[in-house]
């Protein structure tokens, strides 16, 4: 018999999507791998039991978990998942660990060797792994749905016989992966689109999708990206000058999408209620940032909020869960490229190499103890720790749907869009 790996129906905050897809199962089947689907774990994702009967998975129940060598699941396990993994085994999931240190503790104390996806380094063979941009990208699509959907009127110009309909106006603050997804797919509904970010790298990428950029271009702007491609925090004195210059401009705005997040911090607050109120009756407002506190001045984490001026704001939690059947997919596909770096081919054996870079950066808890820089300090009395530079999300995601990315040490890569959070 081979190793087991099994793929649990998750089960905290409704979350519908996945960690599997029958082309992974088949995937995985391939790499010698016995493979268990919990019952019913694919319903939310439109991915029937049969399917993954068909790729060669075998359809279980949850304490088949205690059986596994690999555990592969979108949220982190909850402590009655704990009790049922075998010590040892590994975790492979979003962790999102910023903030939940006792949670942290659980997975050490469980004795799992867990991973947390979202530490993944941006470099050129783990772009296929990076589920924060996954996510991130049908995060900034599914904003532009939401607010579309509560914008009463239509979004791009229409000239008819009977009178010409003008183009809805969008304004996306924060270019990451959600961001410029969001940028693309407003413009492809006919909207007339501004994009703002404090990083200058994005300034090419807004006005090649059709986009106006909008940014105070000062020396702190020149200098405000990481080395992952990150944005940095700001100073005040630059967040005052970029919200003079867009507060008017989102006075004039029909739907306003925010996606800014900043490492292990409550996000950025770019949008104040003197300039919600200021606002036209029927405007939107879709923040990405809402499970961290939120971009918008009165957003509410799961609920669309009407304000006194008749302006909305969105908050809907777990972007991409919204678009589950296409989030999932890219998920799982993220998370089978992971696993393959980890197999001998020539024995189809999973053991994990501490020595490669893609465990180092992503390896959170090992041997009962918590092993990632970040939070083995936190674990002793020393001092506050303080996040990587790089980074979300869930999800997915800018962006803001998803959590904090550890940034690489490696040359590299055709760079991708960053976030200003880590991934709306």
């Amino acid at each position: 018999m081979g190793q087991i790996a099994f793929i649990p129906k998750e089960t905290e905050g409704g979350e519908p999507r996945v960690a599997a897809s029958p082309d992974t199962v088949k995937r995985l089947v391939g790499l010698g791998f016995e493979v268990i689907v919990e019952a019913g774990a694919g319903l939310g994702s439109r991915i029937v039991d049969e399917e993954f009967v068909k790729a060669g998975g075998l359809i279980g129940k949850a304490s088949d978990a205690s059986r596994a060598d690999l555990v592969l699941k979108v949220r982190r396990p909850t402590a009655s998942d704990l009790k049922v993994y075998k010590k040892g085994s590994a975790v492979i999931a979003t962790m999102d660990p910023y903030g939940n240190e006792a949670a942290v503790a659980a997975l050490a104390a469980a004795g799992v060797t867990a991973f947390a996806m979202e530490f993944m380094p941006r470099i050129s063979r783990a772009q296929v792994m990076d589920v924060l941009s996954s996510q991130a990208n049908l995060a900034g699509y599914q904003a532009v749905i939401d607010g579309a959907a509560e914008y009463d009127r239509a979004l791009p110009m229409m000239m008819t016989a009977a009178g010409t309909v003008p183009a809805a106006k969008v304004f996306i603050m924060g270019v990451g992966v959600a961001g410029l997804q969001a940028i693309a797919t407003a413009r492809r509904l006919g909207a007339v689109v501004t994009a703002t970010d404090v990083r200058p790298a994005v300034k090419e990428q807004v006005q090649s999708l059709g986009a106006k950029f909008l940014a105070v271009e000062d020396d702190e702007f020149k200098a405000a990206e990481t080395a992952g491609g990150y944005a940095k925090e700001m100073s005040k004195e630059y967040q005052a000058k970029q919200a003079a210059l867009v507060a008017d401009h989102i006075a004039k705005q029909d739907i306003v999408i925010t996606t800014a997040l900043i490492p292990g911090r409550p996000a950025p607050k770019l949008v104040s209620a003197a300039m919600v109120a200021a606002m036209k009756p029927g405007s939107v407002l879709v923040d990405l940032a809402v499970e961290r506190g939120g971009n918008v001045e009165g957003s509410e984490a799961g609920k669309v909020v009407t304000t006194a001026n008749g302006a909305k704001i969105v908050g809907h939690l777990n972007m991409p869960g919204r678009v589950a059947a296409s989030a999932s997919l890219l998920y799982a596909k993220n998370l089978y490229a992971f696993v393959e770096t980890m197999v001998d081919k020539a024995t189809k054996t999973f053991a994990v190499n501490r020595e490669d870079e893609l465990v180092k950066a992503t390896m959170l808890t090992d041997g009962g103890k918590i092993v990632h820089q970040a939070f083995a300090k936190a674990a002793s009395p020393a001092e506050p720790v303080v996040e990587p530079a790089a980074i979300p999300a869930t999800t997915l995601v800018a962006d803001a749907a998803t959590a904090p990315k550890k940034a690489a040490k490696k040359p590299a890569a055709p760079k991708k869009p960053g976030t200003a959070k880590g991934e709306a």
